[in-house]
């Protein structure tokens, strides 16, 4: 099947804004520090930039709670800067794609401010406002940043429904006033320019009637809303009529991202037949190795098996394969580095090999695939040791839940998980150089420097031609320029199916076959493939070749 929508020859390069460039001095990222490496990340050879959301936010949840659609926050500067980040951006061909977040708002919007007003208030049912129960919340649903999803709201005598942090009061998206609402701001920012939008938990936003209980085990505190939340029985017609008003009046990008969407809902969201979204981010590669108790969640030290990564990634490969697009992905700014998490950063051998081999083994699968700011240099997690080191709102209500109120772990177990799992290893500011603070800020940075910085830096690794950001440049280069890497079929090698240690597939067209093979261990294998004479290895992690020997974290395509 030959595909010919834009984005889907595309790679995505996200940036967290707080953590990209300081161009002030106030320690925290800016639009005019971003507009500034506008360059390097055009020398990557990306084609968008998603960024993390800029707009006004009393900074709650790190942007993620937004007061005014249409403003930039000041902390990243004004409309003026954004302009010039939008023209530069595409001046050198980067299209720019928005954080749309718009199953809450910040309670300081002015929607949410009128609302609380009272019940009478036209904007009161912008908002999910019920009664409780017999003193209590409406029902037993948990936040999925801890506690009760409800606030009770003493000016009127309700409960306001908030999935996320007390500040973010969720939006009543069964009113057809905040529906439109929300269409007219994206097409306002359509209009000024821009590319496209990646939607924070959209999946979230049609709500189930009656907001029932759910089910919660004996040791929680509160239930997991996710499974009568997510994919609700309106969010197609939703998600229909936004495209309707917004999508198809404009050549954009979209991505969903939707927690505990399954193979078949993410054929009615990215059908390629584009009445809904282009792609969605699932969650079910980066869930592997989340605890074995539910009340634990993520956190935990346990490690990714390969059997359950291939069986995982070649499931979401077949079952949308001719029916819709994937988004390919390890890091985001809400999940641990790559290298650390999947790979090796013992040792700097292991974490470049680890690293090339992880980006050789997403980014020849079919879909569009996205690069986290640093990902590309290998930048490895932070490893905090102390409580105080966090800033992330979600890690340090977790800590005080699970070790101090619940008593499922001791601090010095949390703090291990929170080191493998804390989303502060995404928002560590960027690494440019070895000087101080990374080259990121000339004052104090809002979020610790990661303590590798000397080691792993952007100026280190543009001057090693055999560095990750070379291979990830390269392997970017070849999707552009090979057909088979966004068209082919995937397969896996037949007699490498269930291999506890070396994944093997193929991409096919009518011309080309890419047969990928790779060593997830730090040790040496053997492993035999049939490979023509005349094939020839495309890319690899070696300068050289051993035949049939792997050698750790090897990571080799063929192509013939």
């Amino acid at each position: 099947m030959i595909l010919n929508k834009w984005w889907q020859n595309a790679v995505v390069y996200q940036v967290y804004p707080a953590s990209y460039q300081d161009s002030n001095g106030d320690g925290i990222g800016d639009l005019p520090g971003i507009t500034k490496r506008l360059d390097y990340i055009k020398k990557l050879g990306v084609d968008i930039v998603w960024l993390s959301p800029i707009y006004k936010s009393p900074q709650v949840d790190n942007g993620y709670d937004i007061s005014d659609y249409r403003a930039i926050n000041p902390d990243f500067g004004n409309m003026e800067d954004f302009d010039k980040l939008l023209s530069k951006a595409h001046k050198l061909g980067l299209k720019i794609m928005m954080d749309l977040v718009v199953n809450h708002t910040s309670d300081e919007h002015k929607w949410f401010q009128e609302s609380r007003k009272g019940k009478d208030n036209p904007y009161r049912d912008y908002y999910i406002w019920r009664d409780g129960k017999d003193g209590k919340a409406p029902n037993n649903w948990g936040s999925f940043f801890t506690g009760p999803a409800w606030k009770y709201d003493e000016q009127t005598g309700q409960y306001y429904l908030h999935l996320f942090a007390p500040q973010q009061p969720d939006l009543n998206w069964e009113n057809k006033n905040v529906r439109h609402s929300v269409y007219d701001m994206m097409n306002w920012w359509a209009d000024k320019g821009v590319d496209g939008f990646r939607m924070d938990v959209i999946n979230y936003i049609s709500k189930p009637e009656g907001l029932p209980d759910v089910k919660k085990a004996p040791d929680e505190l509160y239930g997991n809303p996710e499974p009568v939340v997510a994919n609700g029985h309106r969010i197609h017609e939703f998600l229909q009529e936004m495209n309707q008003n917004v999508m198809s009046k404009h050549k954009m990008v979209t991505v969903g991202e939707a927690p505990a969407v399954t193979t078949d809902e993410a054929k009615k969201y990215s059908n390629l037949d584009g009445k809904e979204l282009d792609m969605v981010f699932q969650f079910e590669h980066v869930g592997l190795d989340s605890n074995s108790n539910p009340a634990l969640g993520r956190w935990s030290d346990k490690k990714t098996s390969l059997t359950d990564l291939r069986e995982n990634l070649t499931k979401w490969q077949t079952a949308l394969a001719g029916k819709a697009w994937n988004s390919l992905y390890w890091n985001n700014h809400d999940q641990p580095r790559v290298v650390s998490r999947f790979g090796d950063d013992s040792t700097e051998e292991k974490r470049v090999l680890s690293a090339k081999m992880l980006a050789t083994m997403l980014h020849f699968q079919q879909g569009t695939p996205f690069v986290f700011e640093g990902e590309e240099i290998g930048m490895t997690n932070a490893y905090f040791d102390k409580l105080s080191d966090y800033v992330d709102l979600d890690s340090i209500n977790a800590y005080h839940q699970i070790v101090d109120e619940q008593h499922l772990l001791d601090g010095k177990t949390m703090l291990k998980y929170m080191g493998m799992h804390s989303r502060d290893n995404a928002r560590t500011p960027m690494q440019w150089d070895d000087s101080n603070n990374a080259g990121f800020s000339d004052g104090t940075p809002w979020e610790h420097i990661n303590k590798q910085y000397k080691e792993i830096n952007v100026k280190k690794a543009l001057t090693d031609p055999d560095s990750i950001f070379y291979y990830y440049q390269k392997i970017i280069k070849l999707r552009h320029e090979l057909p088979v890497m966004v068209d082919g079929s995937y397969a896996l090698v037949k007699d490498n199916q269930n291999d506890p240690d070396v994944y093997a597939y193929t991409r096919k067209d009518n011309d080309t076959t890419l047969l990928v093979v790779l060593n997830y261990t730090d040790k040496k294998l053997k492993r035999h493939f049939d490979v023509p004479e005349d094939a020839k290895i495309l890319i690899s992690n070696y300068a050289d070749s051993q035949g049939d020997t792997l050698r750790p974290y090897e990571a080799k395509v063929y192509q013939f």
